[in-house]
């Protein structure tokens, strides 16, 4: 009997022990399946953010090429647009020193036709000089053209050197620039002008197109001929319909 007894302890000892072993070693697999997920967890977190860092390591390193290209060519046109500043200054100061001349030659000029007014009292004696005279008359008229066209040129050429100076600086007309619309293009916004570069219109140069007195539009200058330009109405100036046979002034007159 005390052996069926300590038998029976013997095996619910075992029993308990081994029920205490399951248990701890069931908490044993939790916490070991809890780290597990955890590390797993973590390592996905890891190779996300790695893969977003490569990602954005090589969207910045796609960039910093872009922006090295872009700064080539900005060197590019810079030095272009340096070279082209250089070229027009060289221009403007050729024209200057031609202009200089002229005004200096036709000074001469009027000098001797005036000479030779005040040199002959009767018609009599001016008639035997008329040959001389009209040659002078016809010289001062020749250097009078010709300081025209170079006064022309040069403002055509600082219009084109402010481009790259002072792109924002309006661009001067001749006062007296007045002119009409040839063909007007409603869809497109742009006009044809009566008046060209013998008229003294250059590019970028602003007018006003009014009709009966009334501001109809702005309109920029985008392209010049010699008795002809084409131009675009300005943005946010369009006030009314641009009409063939509108008129046109200068938006910024030149001071005389």
């Amino acid at each position: 009997m005390l052996i069926r007894i300590s038998l029976i302890v013997a095996i619910i000892a075992g029993l308990a022990v081994g029920a205490l072993n399951f248990t701890k070693i069931k908490t044993t697999i939790a916490t070991t399946r809890a780290e597990r997920d955890d590390y797993h967890h973590k390592l996905d977190d890891t190779t996300a953010k790695l893969h977003k860092t490569t990602t954005d390591l090589t969207k910045a390193t796609n960039e910093l090429a872009q922006v090295k290209v872009e700064l080539t060519n900005t060197k590019k046109e810079r030095d272009t647009a340096v070279a082209a500043v250089t070229d027009l200054k060289k221009q403007i100061a050729s024209l200057q020193s031609n202009l200089d001349k002229d005004d200096k030659d036709l000074t001469d000029a009027k000098i001797e036709l005036d000479k030779y007014h005040s040199a002959f009292k009767t018609p009599q004696e001016a008639l035997s000089a008329s040959k001389d005279v009209k040659a002078m008359e016809d010289r001062v008229a020749a250097i009078e053209d010709e300081k025209k066209i170079l006064q022309r040129q040069n403002t055509r050429l600082q219009a084109r050197l402010d481009i790259y100076e002072h792109p924002d600086r309006p661009v001067p007309l001749p006062a007296n620039l007045v002119g009409k619309i040839l063909v007007a293009d409603p869809k497109w916004d742009f006009v044809v002008l009566n008046v060209g570069e013998d008229q003294g219109a250059v590019e970028r140069g602003e007018m006003l197109v009014n009709r009966d007195g009334k501001l109809v539009a702005k309109i920029k200058i985008t392209s010049v001929q010699k008795d002809r330009c084409i131009a675009n109405v300005m943005p946010g100036w369009k006030l009314g319909e641009v009409l063939e046979g509108d008129q046109v002034i200068p938006a910024y007159p030149a001071q005389s």
